[in-house]
């Protein structure tokens, strides 16, 4: 638009472009001729760059990036952050005409922890009056699966339930997930709903290991659970009975001498527990202690008598060899018929 009067002349742009671009020549005609020059210079700010992934990030691989900014004037300047810190990239600039396209390209290490890092790319200008266009992006790592089998908790008796869960992961996700079981085929009862696996009722028929696989198209992996089914163990409770203030007396049975005793134990009223009542052993203690004193006595008794009689035998023999000794006295002195005649009893 152009606006001319006798002492102005005024050129307005809008919508300005970089074809817009050059020197404007004012010129007065008077007596004497005077002109001035305007230059024009269009600068151009960057869009928010973009990413491009030139190489996939695989576990144990690297990625390559490159983050463009395909027009600006002058040049933008690109700048690569991960975590506040910056990358630092190798930047190529192109010159098109009145436009520059520059790029940033980096090489980075990728393990299964960097899948979903943030990284952003961010471009400056001074058109932007210290502002930055930024494009953010997400590392998409791709590795093999892992699986592993979430356990029922405590033990699994006959009659019980069995619920597996196969905890999956990977990138990309396995879509497919087998189950199976080892040497064997799964039970008629089994149920399959996706990464559950459950079994109702069970018996010792279902003992076996089971098997959770999945795969993508970077590896395959498995995990397995043995399962062990236990018989069912009846348990009786046994309500202990009410502590009452009548005593238990015992019972003596017939014709044993042990008596019996139930009491109960301060400790545990409801228990009951067998004593023996002393009193029998006394008694029988006692009855022996006086046989085994009659014994001794008549032993005594006897022998007391064996010696005496046997001391009154010794003493008529002593007598009887007195009479025979004056006998053979008599004899040998000769005593003549005279005297008498003797008859000695020998």
């Amino acid at each position: 638009m152009v606006l001319f009067t006798p002492r102005l002349v005024r050129i307005t742009l809008t919508n300005v472009s970089v074809s817009d671009e050059g020197g404007y020549f004012c010129q007065l005609y008077t007596d004497a001729t005077h002109h001035q020059v305007a230059t024009l210079s269009v600068s151009v700010p960057p869009e928010t760059p973009t990413v491009e992934v030139k190489q996939e990030a695989v576990e144990g691989g690297e990625v390559e990036l490159s983050c463009m900014s395909p027009r600006s004037k002058p040049a933008a300047t690109l700048r690569w952050m991960r975590n506040g810190r910056e990358i630092p990239g190798v930047v190529s600039q192109q010159d098109n005409a009145k436009t520059f396209s520059v790029s940033s390209t980096i090489r980075i290490p990728v393990e299964r922890k960097d899948n979903g890092a943030a990284l952003s790319c961010e471009a400056s200008h001074p058109a932007l009056s210290g502002q930055k266009r930024i494009r953010h992006y997400r590392l998409d790592v791709y590795f093999a699966p892992t699986v592993r089998i979430v356990p029922p908790p405590g033990i699994l008796r006959e009659g019980d339930s069995l619920s597996l869960t196969c905890s999956v992961t990977g990138n990309p996700l396995p879509r497919n997930i087998q189950w199976s079981k080892i040497n064997d085929t799964l039970p008629e009862r089994a149920e399959i709903s996706g990464p559950t696996f459950q079994i109702s009722r069970l018996n010792p028929l279902h003992n076996g290991t089971y098997l959770c696989q999945a795969q993508n198209n970077f590896g395959r992996a498995a995990d397995h659970y043995t399962l062990l089914v236990y018989d069912n163990v009846s348990v009786t409770t046994t309500v202990p009975p009410t502590p009452t203030t009548q005593p238990i007396t015992s019972h003596p049975v017939t014709p044993t001498l042990l008596t019996l005793v139930f009491a109960l134990d301060p400790k545990d009223p409801g228990a009951v527990q067998e004593t023996h009542s002393a009193v029998p052993y006394a008694v029988i203690g006692g009855v022996l202690a006086l046989l085994v004193f009659t014994v001794i006595c008549v032993l005594i008794v006897t022998i007391w008598c064996s010696v005496r009689q046997k001391g009154s035998y010794l003493t008529h023999e002593a007598s009887g060899l007195d009479e025979h000794g004056e006998v053979q006295e008599a004899f040998l002195n000769g005593n003549d018929a005279s005297q008498g005649k003797k008859e000695y009893l020998l």
